[in-house]
């Protein structure tokens, strides 16, 4: 298994390194890092910044000079706030965790238990509601559904029972002076979570039933049936364990994309993640931010992809010995 590890993370590597160059050279041929400093008009200032960052110089040096930095720990300085990049996108990377967690925690226990009850009675009334609710929840807007949640949860109770303060908040996920894991943490927490969450068990428990019939109609769930083994032990101790595998893959893949795909739920509940952090950087053009949080995004997925891949020859032998 060690072995398995390790020769999938040095595949990884090249992977980063081609998906870092592409991302470069996209960035350079979209945005101009000095797009700032030409409004000033001075050639003196705008010849320095150009020898300074090496925009002189063919594009697989502006490259290698860049990915230097990056080993190195100089990721420069962010254009719109004038702070330390690699400061600044790890100060959005706590946030925009919090959230992938807590979200990926609950939606993989409900879409489990979904799967499981859906698959073990299928097509009966139970079947047919969630069916119908998950489709629902795999159409609903993120930004329309974030905004039906802040008014039916946080506004109309304020202003129905007339309390001095809504009983979820909906603004970060601490208020002004608070800090840790507490009830104010938790009241901030509920909102974006609980819309992260009804779009994953939406698509999830999809995915989950559907790996979970098969499984059923497998030979070993007959022949475990045939001996009589006890019908939850069938379905929990055989059918379940063994539709995990392609199951904990999904889920891996999809945390992976919500690295970089929080930024509405951020937006909408002024978290400052990843998303938000992207948003605002691309909106100014700052280019100086957008290519470590592109490649900080790009390890996450590679990252996420071998945990897929590690959990796939944990639950399955054959992959590892194949």
């Amino acid at each position: 298994m060690i072995a398995y590890v390790v020769r999938r993370l040095l595949l990884s590597v090249p992977i980063v390194l081609v998906a870092s160059f592409v991302l470069f050279v996209a960035v350079r041929a979209t945005f101009d890092p000095l797009a700032k400093l030409r409004q000033s008009r001075d050639p003196g200032v705008i010849a320095r910044e150009t020898e300074r960052l090496g925009l002189d110089r063919g594009v697989p040096e502006q490259y290698a000079l860049w990915l230097k930095g990056i080993v190195t720990g100089n990721w420069g300085v962010s254009a719109r706030t004038g702070e330390d990049v690699r400061t600044v996108i790890l100060s959005a990377l706590g946030p925009t965790l919090q959230l992938i967690a807590w979200g990926i925690l609950f939606a993989v226990v409900i879409a489990g238990a979904i799967s499981v009850y859906s698959a073990t009675r299928q097509y009966s009334a139970g079947d047919h509601v969630l069916t119908t609710l998950s489709y629902v929840g795999i159409a609903l807007p993120a930004f329309w559904f974030g905004l039906v949640l802040i008014q039916l949860l946080a506004v109309l109770p304020r202003q129905w029972f007339g309390l001095d303060q809504p009983p979820l908040y909906f603004v970060g996920l601490h208020s002004p002076g608070e800090t840790g894991f507490n009830a104010d943490y938790l009241r901030h927490l509920v909102l974006p979570v609980l819309t992260l969450t009804i779009t994953l068990v939406a698509s999830w428990s999809r995915f989950g039933r559907a790996s979970m019939l098969d499984a059923l109609s497998s030979d070993y769930v007959r022949t475990a049936r045939a001996k009589g083994v006890p019908r939850r032990q069938v379905i929990l101790r055989h059918a379940a364990r063994n539709s995990l595998a392609p199951f904990v893959t999904v889920v891996a893949l999809d945390g992976a994309l919500l690295f970089g795909g929080l930024i509405v739920t951020e937006q909408i509940y002024s978290v400052p993640g990843m998303g938000r952090l992207f948003l605002d950087s691309l909106l100014t053009g700052d280019v100086f931010v957008l290519l470590p949080w592109m490649l900080v995004v790009a390890i996450a997925v590679v990252l996420c992809n071998l945990v897929a891949d590690v959990g796939y020859a944990l639950l399955d032998p054959r992959v590892r010995l194949r």
